[in-house]
């Protein structure tokens, strides 16, 4: 985790609680992690989940990849230490977009499993669901996909250290949620992330 550096710096709470949130809501907060290869399909389910959510009152909020890098997370670039500090910063938006009762929904390829373990630490140790979605989908597949021309790109030497050409991916040993999204439906694999967050009671049955 990043170092301290300000001192003198104290927590401040307030009044109104976590629970007070979710009873105006009428939902908890949480946050659900699309961890996968580019191309895999992690914005498309993420997509189709909030507009699904949306649709039942749920308040809920995409926290894109590409969408960060060209804001909060624009001076980042894609060396490993770069994307260590990628994912620690959107932890923390995510976990704060969960304290105040919404669904976050983080698409980020997250390539490491040290980086995506860390933002689930952070929200244990705040007591705020955690859910990992591995959009699982095979090389082959995702690159045959290409949406934004990537793997081309990558695959002509015109982009470094790019995830699953010259960069590893390390694929979740337990997430809470593996999708095939090579094989399943979209409709299915909603359904399959709605059905953790009912059981978890996160959002009504």
């Amino acid at each position: 985790m990043a170092e301290q550096k300000a001192t003198n710096v104290h927590w401040h709470e307030g009044d109104i609680t976590r629970d007070h949130r979710a009873k105006i809501l009428g939902h908890r907060g949480a946050t659900i992690w699309f961890t996968g290869l580019s191309g895999s399909g992690k914005s498309t389910v993420a997509v189709e989940l909030e507009g699904v959510l949306h649709e039942h009152g749920v308040l809920a909020y995409r926290l894109d990849g590409d969408n960060v890098r060209m804001g909060i997370n624009k001076n980042l670039g894609f060396s490993a230490e770069d994307r260590t500090e990628n994912i620690r910063r959107i932890g923390e938006v995510a976990k704060l977009f969960a304290d105040s009762g919404i669904i976050a929904l983080s698409s980020f390829i997250s390539p490491y499993v040290a980086d995506r373990d860390a933002v689930r630490e952070l929200h244990a140790a705040a007591g705020i669901d955690f859910i990992e979605v591995f959009v699982d989908c095979s090389l082959e597949a995702a690159e045959g996909r290409d949406p934004k021309g990537l793997y081309k790109k990558a695959r002509a030497g015109e982009i470094k250290n790019f995830t699953g050409i010259d960069d590893p991916y390390e694929a979740p040993p337990s997430a809470e949620i593996h999708l095939h999204s090579d094989q399943q439906s979209l409709d299915e694999e909603v359904a399959q992330i709605l059905g953790e967050l009912r059981e978890r009671g996160i959002i009504a049955a």
